[in-house]
């Protein structure tokens, strides 16, 4: 396959990947949009395979074989439950690998400088062809995309962990966090500066130590309520730690994907951030969890309902909304809340699902499991849609949510998440909570809604508590 058929693969492969970012923008594209996708990845691996310069086919075709057999098993064995912490291992690898990418162009830069390049092919041949200018600059590039790397893989490999349950998700940092986070950022700079004036591998090696510790600080350093926004953020790493690599590899398609992913990252990261009433700067460097003073007491009691209440209220009324986070994913309770859409919506009422943008430990969580039992798209609203509509709602079922629907956010100025815009479940006639006890949270913050006059617990494992209200509506 000669250069230009390469340069046509990758043209398309990159229209696919536009494709398919453009579609997964909304449910009823997404599916479509993942195709395309795929489609661009195949034909990408096999231009790259069969293109010039390529070698050991079969040894890389045997890792492709591997690589492809445990993603088939992931695929069929990992629960929706467990999707956050795998997407934040998966950003691991690319991390990764963009270290090992970035040492192997340096081992490659010594050795072949200076030689015939008629002698050389491949990436060799490249370097050996460039000007001392377009070496530096390749010094830049491989620098610039192995500390992001580092840091990209050692922070998803904390996220992991939190996400998890294997690290503590509240936010950790060691004396002087941000001033040691600073120095390493400072003296790996010190160390480009180095490397480009002919410093050898060892100011590589320094700066991969540093850009690893700065990984796993930064990530321990933000409390579990902020890992939507963390795994989306390791996500835009991801992508700028492979357009890096790109550059050093003179692989344009690689600089293009790499760019898309960090770009829409970045984006979405920005997004959610707002959706929180925060800034990306001090989720990423200041953690969760910062408080001003005392957060405000609680009064009242948690008062419990059993099933056959919840259901009376629920024939009772006409209009409903539910309410679900990652409770509703641990349960796996999607399919029985999709059944007990069905039977309300067959008995003639109106059955809405309000979704805050951070719902559950991954953008988009909560659409994918809905999607997945077949709730139908329009009538899953985000929270812009829908906060409006709660004070002429009669029932609203949450399930498994917490700090989407604090109301401290709104009222107490000194909670962690003061600012925050929240899904305003209070204002509806009648409030059910599903939740398993009368624990705090993923995050630990205590919710003034559980106490309030309207609220009632229906405590439970939320799939066998839907299901018990499926089989008493009328």
């Amino acid at each position: 396959m000669d250069y230009a058929l390469v340069s046509a693969a990758y043209i398309a492969a990159a229209i696919l990947f536009i494709l398919c970012l453009g579609g997964l923008s909304g449910q009823e594209s997404a599916k479509r949009a993942v195709w395309y996708g795929i489609a661009g990845m195949a034909l990408a691996v096999i231009a790259t395979l069969f293109g010039p310069g390529a070698g050991y086919l079969p040894l890389v075709l045997l890792a492709i074989l591997i690589g492809a057999g445990i993603g088939w098993y992931l695929a069929k064995t990992v629960e929706m439950t467990a999707m956050p912490q795998l997407v934040a291992a998966l950003h691991s690898f690319v991390g990764l690998a963009a270290v090992f990418i970035g040492f192997n162009t340096h081992i490659v830069m010594t050795r072949v400088l200076g030689l015939d390049a008629g002698l050389l092919t491949g990436f060799e041949y490249l370097i050996a062809h460039k000007t001392p200018a377009e070496i530096a600059i390749l010094k830049v590039e491989t620098f610039i995309g192995v500390f992001v790397g580092a840091v990209t893989f050692t922070g998803s490999i904390v996220a992991f962990g939190k996400l998890s349950g294997k690290i503590n998700s509240k936010a950790t940092k060691l004396p002087g966090g941000h001033w040691l986070n600073a120095g390493a950022a400072a003296f790996s700079l010190i160390l480009l500066i180095a490397y480009c004036n002919g410093a050898g591998g060892w100011t590589l090696l320094l700066m991969t130590v540093c850009a690893l510790f700065i990984g796993y600080h930064l990530i321990m350093g933000i409390g579990g309520a902020d890992m939507p926004v963390v795994v989306s953020m390791l996500n835009s790493y991801s992508g700028w730690a492979a357009s890096a690599i790109g550059f050093s590899l003179s692989n344009d398609l690689l600089i293009v994907t790499g760019a898309l992913v960090g770009s829409s990252g970045a984006i979405l990261s920005y997004i959610m951030c707002k959706a929180m009433n925060r800034s990306f700067v001090s989720v990423i460097l200041g953690g969760f969890g910062t408080t001003t003073g005392p957060a405000m007491a609680i009064e009242g009691e948690q008062v419990a309902i059993d099933a056959e209440g919840v259901a009376n209220a629920l024939n009772d009324a006409d209009s409903v909304i539910i309410v679900p986070g990652y409770g509703m994913a641990v349960a796996q309770a999607q399919q029985a809340v999709s059944e007990l859409t069905r039977k309300l919506r067959a008995a003639g009422k109106t059955v809405r699902f309000g979704i805050h943008p951070v719902a559950g430990r991954l953008p988009g969580h909560m659409n994918v499991l809905l999607a997945e039992a077949r709730v139908p798209y329009d009538i899953v609203l985000e929270m812009d849609e829908i906060n409006d509509d709660f004070a002429s709602t009669d029932v609203v079922i949450v399930i498994g949510s917490n700090d989407i629907v604090n109301p401290a956010a709104q009222e107490d100025p000194n909670s962690p998440i003061a600012g925050m815009p929240v899904l305003r479940v209070w204002e509806a006639k009648q409030v059910f909570v599903s939740k398993r006890g009368q624990g705090t949270g993923y995050s630990g913050i205590e919710n003034p809604l559980f106490f309030k006059e309207n609220t009632r617990m229906f405590y439970g494992d939320a799939k066998g508590s839907i299901g018990q209200l499926v089989n008493l509506i009328a």
